[in-house]
């Protein structure tokens, strides 16, 4: 495929997702590759699951669209996306996690606020799809921090060759009972210092969580710089959702400080993922502070 090529394909895609000119560049030198790797390994006669991890902000939405226009545009290959975010529980349900076991659920992100058994069937779903059956895929609203009605949710067309499961927390493990002893924030200083709810949520990535988590057969990375990058790429996507409120009248969105203790809920895990998982992942891509992809590793390429 020659750049002028990637250059028509994607060219509406970069302008319609506020994308810099140069991250043609991007697409050539490290989403094609990738493209092209999935599709070398993946199995002729079944649905393989990808996992995608990155910490908020770090463009596991674009890279799972990107993945999905190649492999269908250019290897015939269908593919669905299944993101962690659109297995969020409705805010109803986090209201009752929140009354009954620890006031922390009520906020959407951690594990413990996703419904692991939908995820699970979904997956199962999507591998067992033949051709031309149909099945709607849900989708959360961020702005109205809701789930959508079943009417809003997209339908993805059998079969699938390809299953993209991407999500800030996807391939996490729990931690040793030790680990959570010590608050690193002042959320779990002031909100949890019982540790109710940081053993909640380590148990669920012991069982549930872990139970969703084992259908993936390759996991990706893009490995932010550090922990630090991730307070002011979050308030970039806020931003986002600031301007689609106003043209949608949801009002669910925060300012500058509610972002920073929200990042407080995802803290614990973002750091232990940014340690733990280059390590465990098949293909780390390495982000720099401006979002870049400077370097890519495959374990087996």
């Amino acid at each position: 495929m020659t750049e002028q090529t990637i250059q028509q394909q994607f060219a509406g895609f970069i302008q319609e997702n506020g994308l810099p000119a140069n991250f043609i560049d991007t697409i050539n030198d490290y989403y094609l590759p990738l493209a092209q790797w999935i599709n070398r390994q993946r199995p002729q006669d079944r649905t393989w699951i990808i996992g995608l991890n990155g910490a908020q902000g770090t463009g596991k939405s674009t890279l799972s669209t990107v993945l999905k226009i190649i492999l269908e545009g250019d290897y015939t290959c269908s593919t669905a996306i299944i993101s962690l975010d659109d297995l969020y529980l409705p805010r109803a349900d986090r209201k009752v996690l929140a009354e009954t076991i620890h006031p922390l659920l009520q906020t959407r992100g951690v594990p413990g606020t996703h419904d692991t058994e939908l995820g699970r069937q979904l997956l199962d779903a999507l591998c067992s799809l033949k051709d031309n059956q149909r099945l709607k895929l849900p989708r959360f609203d961020k702005a109205s921090d809701d789930r959508l009605p079943e009417i809003n949710w997209e339908t993805f067309n059998g079969p699938a060759q390809v299953l993209i499961f991407e999500g800030w927390c996807v391939g996490s493990t729990a931690s040793p009972e030790q680990d959570l002893l010590e608050t690193i924030n002042t959320l779990e200083a002031e909100e949890d210092s019982d540790r109710i709810w940081r053993r909640y949520v380590n148990h669920l990535l012991q069982t549930t969580y872990k139970q969703l988590f084992e259908r993936i057969e390759k996991l990706i990375l893009l490995q932010a710089p550090g922990f630090d990058c991730i307070h002011h790429w979050r308030w970039e996507q806020e931003q986002k959702l600031i301007s689609h409120s106003k043209k949608s009248g949801a009002r669910q969105v925060m300012d500058e400080t509610g972002i920073r203790r929200f990042i407080q809920h995802f803290e614990r895990l973002t750091r232990q993922n940014l340690k733990q998982l280059p390590e465990i992942a098949d293909i780390v891509m390495t982000l720099n502070s401006q979002h870049q992809i400077t370097h890519s590793r495959y374990k087996n390429p």
